[in-house]
């Protein structure tokens, strides 16, 4: 069987492109292994019996697998809200430490100039809180291309939940067939796959710890894969122009 082609054309005008934030638009270096120990720290403080959860699971998961034990062996529902509350104070103050090393990824600014020069709707989805969120978009200067965005701290589902996608798209005014949803991570390629949106991934940067490889975005559902900004910016180029469509719209 011949290989998948990684730049496959468009079928439709897009009119809307979603980005992930953190590895994909800009670089933060969070320590991620802390988060996972501290929310293992608190859960196992909370009730969950020691050795349950893995350091080497990803935070939604541990998050998922804490509150499902508490449920289940009946705590009552006061000490999963503190337990929640707990984690969320705790990763956005270590999300936080991470702001004076946030830089944009090459790329991201042009790429973004292009598209909402092209009259494409940008939004974005992301797993960090609110407050890192607009901290590391103003940082880098991308802030004022994104009118429309998503994070952990919003009410409803977060990434990796479809719905979490979906309602960013209804907020753009974006319909699913005419969306694409961009990530460096294989979360972000479950969440667009579950919602019904091509997704494209872009390759981590060097050096980045994050096992995304081209062949594993494709396995996971990407309709192509990017290697860097610049390289995604060629492939959207592809794209037939929306006449008449802005962003502001």
């Amino acid at each position: 069987m011949a290989p998948r082609e990684p730049q496959p054309k468009y079928l439709e005008p897009l009119l809307g492109v979603v980005f992930d934030l953190d590895g994909t638009l800009v670089v933060s270096q969070h320590d991620f292994q802390r988060m996972r120990r501290e929310i293992i720290r608190l859960a196992e403080r909370n009730g969950v019996m020691p050795g349950h959860l893995k350091v080497t699971d990803p935070t939604h998961k541990l998050l998922e697998a804490a509150r499902a034990e508490l449920q289940a062996d009946n705590f009552p529902a006061g000490l999963v809200y503190r337990f929640d509350a707990e984690v969320t104070h705790t990763i956005d103050e270590i999300e936080l430490e991470a702001l004076p090393r946030t830089v944009a990824r090459s790329g991201a600014e042009p790429l973004l100039k292009g598209l909402t020069e092209r009259g494409f709707r940008v939004g974005l989805l992301t797993r960090s809180s609110e407050r890192f969120c607009r901290a590391a978009l103003a940082r880098t200067g991308l802030a004022p291309y994104f009118p429309y965005l998503r994070t952990r701290s919003a009410p409803g589902p977060a990434k990796p939940s479809p719905e979490a996608l979906l309602g960013l798209l209804v907020e753009m005014g974006v319909p699913v067939s005419r969306a694409l949803f961009v990530g460096d991570h294989f979360i972000d390629a479950q969440c667009a796959v579950h919602a019904g949106v091509r997704f494209y991934g872009v390759l981590p940067e060097p050096g980045e710890q994050n096992p995304m490889t081209a062949e594993r975005f494709l396995a996971g559902g990407a309709a192509a894969v990017a290697k860097d900004l610049n390289d995604l910016a060629h492939q959207l180029s592809v794209a037939a122009p929306i006449e008449g469509v802005h962003a502001s719209s």
